[in-house]
């Protein structure tokens, strides 16, 4: 089991609120010593192919990588559906602070074989794509204008909404960044129907209003910088009459769903999660 004060410390690190050689001073000084940092950080970074649930190529789905206009010129993404549907609700996937990576894809893939036709844009498309180093990512991401990203996004959704094989109907679902990103999405895009942010960053309070999208909002119970703003954004969906779920998974970290992350991943709260997502948008976009 991971120590806690080793997960805060990196995250502190990948949120840029300290440099890397703060993040291994304090590392070193919670595990004992550099040599058990060091020994520690496979665990607290990624490891992107060890939890691959639909693997690429599989016979049910076809999947490819698609380019869309978007307002800064071009985006691409990772698309996959199911290959025996002829129209199917559409879900767009907003990456974590790591960009769109396999674990995205895989995701992406999940969704699709629950009859989706699901979709991952990348947000560093202008930038050349999402890097293979993800402390690059991280990086570029914190550059991006999260004005044109929004639009970028939410033309991603005009996209899925006029796709030859959508019903029309669009979700989102994000994740970390993309869970704030998916927040914007749901005040900024008529074309939104239903969002499913994972502990992301509350919208402004006075933006509440402008939802129309159903919402469901997955929380964990230690994330205690994004927990900070759930009780404003209850009121204020509450006020607005905005329909929307809350779910706080106790004992569980941010970044809770990704697989991936052996010091954050909760595999109870995961499942949990997921499947109410699941029902959640069969409820939404399939009726």
């Amino acid at each position: 089991m991971v120590d806690r004060r080793a997960t805060e410390v990196y995250a502190q690190y990948t949120h840029k609120e300290i440099n890397r050689r703060q993040f291994l001073e304090k590392l070193a000084g919670i595990v004992g010593g550099v040599a058990a940092a060091y020994a520690l950080l496979p665990l607290l970074e990624s490891s992107v192919a060890q939890a691959e649930i639909v693997a690429e190529g599989d016979a049910r789905l076809a999947s490819q990588v698609v380019k869309f206009p978007v307002a800064t010129g071009q985006m691409s993404g990772y698309q996959a559906q199911p290959k025996n549907i002829a129209k199917m609700p559409a879900i767009l996937i907003v990456h974590e602070n790591r960009g769109l990576n396999p674990h995205i894809e895989d995701v992406t893939r999940r969704f699709a074989l629950e009859g989706f036709l699901a979709l991952a844009p990348d947000a560093l498309s202008s930038m050349g794509g999402t890097p293979a180093d993800q402390e690059q990512a991280i990086g570029m991401i914190k550059t991006l204008n999260m004005e044109e990203t929004i639009k970028n996004f939410a033309a991603a959704a005009a996209y899925l909404k006029t796709h030859p094989q959508s019903t029309g109907k669009v979700g989102v679902v994000g994740f970390c960044w993309g869970g704030a990103v998916a927040n914007m999405l749901a005040v900024q895009s008529a074309d939104i129907v239903a969002a499913v942010p994972y502990y992301g960053m509350q919208p402004p309070t006075d933006e509440v209003v402008k939802i129309k999208a159903a919402l469901l909002l997955h929380y964990a119970g230690l994330d205690e910088r994004i927990n900070k703003g759930i009780p404003e954004l209850k009121e204020a969906l509450v006020k607005n009459g905005v329909e929307h779920e809350l779910y706080m998974y106790e004992g569980a970290d941010h970044a809770f769903n990704n697989d991936t992350n052996a010091a954050r991943y909760n595999k109870g709260a995961a499942e949990l999660a997921w499947k109410r997502t699941i029902e959640f948008l069969t409820r939404k976009l399939k009726s």
